[in-house]
């Protein structure tokens, strides 16, 4: 419960929705500066309690409180554009902020409010929405998964906002790296009940873990016809996260390998293979190039892809991700140069496709063409077991489509798709609208495939858990690519272009400047402030990465929590802490950074 007096409460709710409960008794209390994550699976009613709260939906019984002039705005998870003929007049219907205001939140996350709402791209959409939202700077926010369809750098330009507002904000998210920076409570919305922990999102596993283990304990001793369920979801999630840290480690095992196949730091070009890597060879692109009506899009990019291979693609938001998807699998031609592919070469994609998923039709009809068994990668497995491996109940099986969540039906799409038998799975931007126990399973599912993996993400923290190599594009056709994920790219661009060898050929996939949402104004010279940060800051955030690293990492002994309740959630504050100085300490390096490559 909020320590202040609450500036919106909802007590005693009580919600029906469809033939069930979702919820009853449900209880909150939102304080002037609460920082709060949402958290919950798909369909839990995480984006239900968000109406209630903004007073959109009127629950059936139980009371709604809001403080007299609280000011609230909500960025609902798929902005509502239609009938709007342009993005400014969208961002200022109805009881919008000032329009300057809104104009300039838009202009710093570079989206242009006089684009047709009709054909703008998601993340305009997304950007706009956002400067509806903050301009004016509410009292309370109410975020909705609001990392959908933002790019990197704009991801990076929301922490900041957020971690300087004044105000309270509840945010669902699946971004874990998101919800790490800027959260100081965690409300978990699980089977119609919500608990809240005064902890940043950083201790909220292992305190989910330990609650689920009482309540299986508990309903053991209560012979309970609840306890075999609770007895699955406690040790299921547990040994996820134990799983999980195995593959961890075998991901640093190939990271390695790549490391030492890639060379010098910077340079796509590969050594020469060996016999063993032209046999395990996917897809080989030697010099590619690609412009759009003049505007290059990739310039003399080279790769070769093995199998086992876990590709991870980033960049901004029109920078080329998907073109080099398509120019990677065939779907498009190079200008210039040559791609080879394996002869046995067979893909699958999943991207935003849940539209494709006929609500009317039942599971069945679509995982096991109505009938009771699928055929899992050549091998023949009864529905409603596969159905509990992608965390649906067995009744699922005859449920219908139209039922589901956004989220669920995006599992319900890698299920099909990750039954089907490939040698090469693409992703483009995979985890949007789902949990974070998808994602776990998503990672895990990656981590066993045996095939090639592409994937188009921003999510920083699933790039770092699933992917052997990334490749960086900046939107000028350079391509950059690092063993690792998006933290090893993060620390390649903080740490400058490689010096490159005497008589070394250019590489135009060298480091791409880091993307920014504005750029500050040109300056002649640094002052010495500037020169000085330029050259500390490096350090300090590899240094402030592994304290984090090395907190979090007693934050996941599941026995802390249990052992010493203040010390965790004293090592809880001092992650966030940690993670806030972070967060400003890479805001100031891309500042000066920009500033270094203005002045030459």
């Amino acid at each position: 419960m909020a320590t202040t007096p609450p500036v919106l409460a909802l007590e005693d709710v009580r919600l029906r929705q469809g033939d069930g409960l979702l919820f009853e008794g449900l209880s909150l209390f939102v304080g002037a500066q609460d920082r709060l994550a949402l958290i919950g699976r798909n369909g839990a009613g995480k984006t239900t309690l968000l109406r209630l709260l903004d007073g959109g939906l009127e629950p059936d019984a139980g009371r709604r409180t809001v403080r007299p002039g609280l000011r609230i705005a909500t960025l609902s998870q798929d902005p509502q554009v239609t009938g709007f003929a342009s993005l400014r007049d969208f961002a200022l219907a109805g009881d919008a902020p000032p329009a300057h205001d809104v104009a300039a939140i838009a202009d710093q996350l570079g989206v242009d409010l006089s684009l047709a709402a009709a054909t703008a791209s998601g993340g305009e959409r997304r950007r706009a929405a956002i400067a509806r939202a903050l301009a004016g700077t509410p009292d309370l926010l109410l975020l909705d998964e609001p990392t959908n369809h933002l790019d990197i750098a704009g991801i990076a330009w929301l922490e900041a906002w957020l971690q300087r507002y004044a105000g309270a904000f509840i945010v669902i998210s699946h971004d874990r790296a998101f919800l790490s920076r800027l959260t100081r409570a965690c409300l978990w919305l699980d089977r119609g009940r919500l608990r809240r922990k005064e902890i940043g999102f950083g201790g909220f596993e292992a305190w989910s873990e330990e609650v689920l283990a009482e309540e299986a304990k508990a309903a053991r001793r209560l012979e309970s016809k609840l306890a075999d369920e609770l007895e699955w979801l406690a040790r299921g999630v547990t040994a996820r996260r134990r799983r999980n840290q195995g593959r961890l480690a075998r991901l640093q095992e190939l990271r390695a390998e790549r490391r030492a196949m890639l060379g010098q730091p910077g340079v796509a070009r590969m050594k020469l293979a060996s016999d063993d890597q032209k046999s395990r060879m996917v897809i080989e692109a030697e010099a590619i190039s690609l412009s759009f009506g003049g505007r290059p899009i990739i310039r003399d990019f080279s790769i070769r892809i093995l199998r086992g291979d876990r590709i991870g693609i980033v960049g901004p938001n029109g920078s080329g991700k998907t073109s080099l998807l398509r120019l990677l699998t065939g779907g498009l031609e190079p200008d210039s140069g040559t791609v080879r592919r394996a002869t046995t070469l067979a893909g699958i994609g999943i991207d935003q496709q849940r539209s494709l998923l006929d609500p009317d039709k039942r599971v069945r009809d679509v995982l096991a063409d109505g009938g009771d068994w699928v055929t899992v990668r050549g091998a023949r497995r009864h529905a409603r077991g596969y159905l509990k491996d992608f965390l649906f109940p067995p009744q699922a099986l005859d449920a219908r489509i139209g039922s589901f969540s956004g989220g669920e039906r995006s599992r319900l799409l890698l299920a099909r798709e990750f039954a089907r038998e490939a040698s090469l799975l693409v992703l483009d931007e995979p985890t949007n609208d789902l949990d974070l126990e998808t994602l776990d399973l998503l990672q895990e599912v990656i981590a066993d495939y045996d095939g090639t993996v592409l994937i188009v993400s921003h999510d920083r923290d699933f790039l770092d858990r699933t992917v052997t190599m990334t490749i960086g594009l900046d939107g000028s056709g350079r391509a950059e690519v690092v063993a690792g994920g998006w933290s090893e790219l993060a620390a390649r661009r903080r740490a400058g272009p490689p010096r490159k060898a005497r008589g070394a050929r250019p590489d135009s996939s060298g480091p791409a400047p880091v993307a920014r949402v504005s750029s500050p104004p040109a300056r002649q010279r640094l002052s010495f402030r500037d020169s000085h940060d330029l050259a500390r800051l490096p350090g300090e955030i590899a240094r402030l990465e592994a304290a984090i690293a090395a907190a979090e990492a007693r934050l996941a002994d599941p026995g802390l929590f249990l052992r010493d309740r203040a010390g965790f959630e004293r090592l809880t504050a001092e992650v966030a802490a940690l993670r806030a100085t972070l967060a400003a300490a890479e805001d100031r390096w891309l500042e000066v950074a920009a500033l270094a490559e203005a002045a030459g």
